[in-house]
Order: C-alpha cells, then sequence, then structure tokens
C-alpha cells in the first residue's frame, strides 16, 4: 500500500483519467412534430351560437302542402267551411263532416279515429216499410171491416155504452184517452218516424218497464218507500191507461212525430190536436238504482223513486229500451219563456203497488207544435238553463 501511494505521488505530472458527465434535465413539453410544407396551418372553429345565427330555417314542403289542403276542407252536407273547430275529417276519405250536420248529430268530438257514413259498416236508418213498423211495434192484426159488421147488436150496444160514459164523466176524470190519427197511412207514418228515431239511436221499442238482471229488480219497485207518500191511480184512470195500451198494441197511437232539430235533436210534434188531460204515454225502459247511475251520461234519465233511503231510489233509464217519451224536450227553468213552451207534464202515479211515470197533457196543444215539459218538476237538480 506504500508502495503505491509513493508511486502515485511521485508523478504529479501524470493526466487525470477521463470521468462521463451525466445531465438531470427533464423534459417537460412535447416537441410538435414537423408538417410538411404543403400543408395549409390550423383554422379557428366557429361557435355554435355564430353557426345558427347564420344559417337559414329548414321548410318541409309536404307539411305545407298538407295544411293547405285540410284548409280548404268543406262539410259535406252543407257546403260550408265555417266552424272549423266543429268540422270531422274522415280517417278514411278526409272528406269534412260538421258535427251538428250529421244524422244523428255528434255532441263531442270523437276520442280516436273516426269514420263517415259511407266508410263505416253502418248502414244509415232508411224508412221503414209498412210490414217492418207492424213488426217493430208487435202490432195486432186488426179486424176487417167486414167482420166488424157482423158483430151483434149486443156488442155494439156494449161499445157504445162504454164511449158515453167517457163523455159523461170527463169532467170528473183526471185523464182522457188518447185519439189517434183516423187515417191507417197517416198513423204508419207517424210510427214509422219513432221507429227510425229509435232505430238510429240503437234502442229497442218497449212499452213497459224492463228489469235486466244486474239492475234493481222488479221486487225493489214499491210506491210505499216513496218519500212522503205517492197518489194512487185512481179506478177510472186506471181504465183509461188499460184502454190506451190496448190501443197501442192494436197499432192506434197518438197523434204525435219523431223529428229531427239541428239545436235541440230528436224532439216530438204533434201531428193533430191533442186535448188537455189526455193521456200521451208512459215513460219507459230499464229500472236500475240511482247509485248506479250517478257517473251516467245518458241523458234522459227519470226519477221513479225518491225514498228516504238514498240506496234505494230508482230511475228509469231509457239508453237501451224506451218509447216516444224519451224524446220529448225540457223545457229552460231560468228562462221566463219556459213555462210558456210547457204543454205536458210528468207525473208519478201508484198503479197496484208500483211506481209508475205518466205523460199527460197540460193544455190543449194544437198541429204542429212540440212537447215539452219540466224536467226538474221533483228534485230541481237537472241542469235546464242551457236548454233552448
Amino acid at each position: 500500500m506504500a508502495t503505491w501511494n509513493a508511486s502515485s505521488s511521485s508523478h504529479p505530472a501524470a493526466s487525470p483519467s477521463p470521468r462521463r458527465l451525466i445531465s438531470y434535465r427533464r423534459r417537460t413539453k412535447a416537441t410538435p412534430p414537423k408538417r410538411p410544407s404543403s400543408e395549409s396551418p390550423p383554422r379557428k372553429m366557429r361557435s355554435i351560437v355564430d353557426i345558427m345565427a347564420k344559417s337559414t330555417p329548414v321548410v318541409f314542403e309536404q307539411e305545407e302542402q298538407d295544411d293547405d289542403s285540410y284548409g280548404d276542407v268543406t262539410c259535406e252536407k252543407c257546403d260550408s267551411g265555417d266552424r272549423d273547430d266543429e268540422l270531422l275529417l274522415c280517417d278514411k276519405c278526409d272528406k269534412g263532416f260538421h258535427m251538428k250536420c250529421l244524422r244523428p248529430i255528434v255532441v263531442r268530438v270523437p276520442v280516436g279515429p273516426w269514420v263517415c257514413v259511407d266508410c263505416s259498416d253502418q248502414r244509415p236508418v232508411r224508412s221503414l216499410s209498412q210490414k217492418k213498423i207492424m213488426h217493430f211495434f208487435r202490432i195486432e192484426k186488426q179486424i176487417d171491416p167486414t167482420e166488424k159488421s157482423q158483430l151483434s147488436q149486443e156488442e155494439t150496444r156494449k161499445q157504445r155504452r162504454r164511449s158515453c160514459s167517457l163523455t159523461v164523466k170527463k169532467r170528473r176524470r183526471k185523464l182522457l184517452p188518447m185519439v189517434p190519427s183516423e187515417d191507417p197511412e197517416q198513423r204508419l207514418a207517424q210510427m214509422g218516424t219513432l221507429a227510425s228515431a229509435l232505430t238510429a239511436l240503437g234502442i229497442k221499442y218497449s212499452d213497459d218497464l224492463t228489469y235486466v238482471p244486474g239492475m234493481a229488480p222488479r221486487s225493489a219497485n214499491r210506491s210505499k218507500l216513496e218519500k212522503g207518500g205517492m197518489q194512487v191511480l185512481s179506478k177510472e184512470d186506471l181504465e183509461t191507461l188499460e184502454l190506451c195500451r190496448a190501443m197501442y198494441r192494436r197499432g192506434e197511437c197518438p197523434p204525435l212525430v219523431v223529428v229531427f232539430d239541428p239545436l235541440e235533436g230528436y224532439t216530438v210534434e204533434a201531428d193533430g190536436p191533442i186535448k188537455d188531460l189526455t193521456f200521451i204515454a208512459e215513460y219507459t225502459g230499464d229500472v236500475d238504482y240511482l247509485k248506479n247511475r250517478e257517473n251516467d251520461d245518458c241523458d234522459s234519465i227519470m226519477t221513479l223513486l225518491l225514498s228516504e233511503d238514498p240506496s234505494k231510489t230508482l230511475v228509469i233509464c231509457p239508453d237501451k229500451y224506451g218509447n216516444i217519451s224519451r224524446f220529448i224536450s225540457g223545457i229552460n227553468n231560468h228562462n221566463r219563456f219556459g213555462k210558456k213552451k210547457q204543454n205536458c207534464k210528468c207525473v208519478r202515479y201508484s198503479v197496484n203497488g208500483e211506481c209508475r211515470v205518466l205523460l199527460v197533457a197540460t193544455r190543449d196543444i194544437a198541429k204542429g207544435e212540440r212537447l215539452y215539459y219540466d224536467y226538474n218538476g221533483y228534485e230541481h237538480e237537472y241542469p235546464t238553463h242551457l236548454f233552448l
């Protein structure tokens, strides 16, 4: 070791050994790649606000054509394009129809697709033949005049006695039998209007109260449950009622016709003179509890029984079965002219322990006059302020 030190110290002029230098510098930024000289410099992108400010809105020509095509639509019935909010377009033929021009009229705008009568499977109501009218009302076959002449004198005397008694007791009787038109063809035309109206609404003819399973049974119709009591139909009035029902079965109906009004819908007009206190018709239909019909949209529900217990109150619903009483209009209780239009009334009687509703004339009715009665004769809850 001493020798090495001596030798190293003995050569002070000798050159030192070479050393390697190490750099500790870090690369903080990547070197951008070289771009060929032929490529252009990058552009600055525009904002979406600048693009939308200078853009032109796109217009669909097809939508404009559709709007223009429906703008010229007119009603096929009245050839008018007014009241476009009431104009219905058929989904098949694209034809327009006013809701009030259709037969029957459309009360509210249909929900979903709608097709007109020509495009639907339902056939329009046509005038009924004599044979169909006889079958519709289940009219009994009448006796020929030759057979009537062969009646015995005793039977003829009985008929005269019965007719004379009706005339003599007119003042003290509450009800009078109806007087049908003498012309048989005229009576068939009158019944034809009723049959057409019932068929158009899908209602079957019935001159009696109907009791359907699932609704109120016949045992629930008891007049003794009436709040405050119900007036009993007298024996003579009951005979008049049965006489008129027999006349109905023979095809002898009161001189009434069902006509259609664009504003009031189906209504009833007198086709001949009707005297005061004349029996017109009995209000018929399905008998049901009021609690089951509180949210019903039927516009012709009639009260049959007002009970102390609301759960036992009964109503007549002529939406499936009914007669001409279903089309008699009501007056406006909030209009001073409404009472002047009223010419008949609705009266509830107890007939053999059951409740019945009868329509009776309150004054003489002339030919061509429409029939009106007060819907609020009992409860005063029907909204008649919208009536004409």
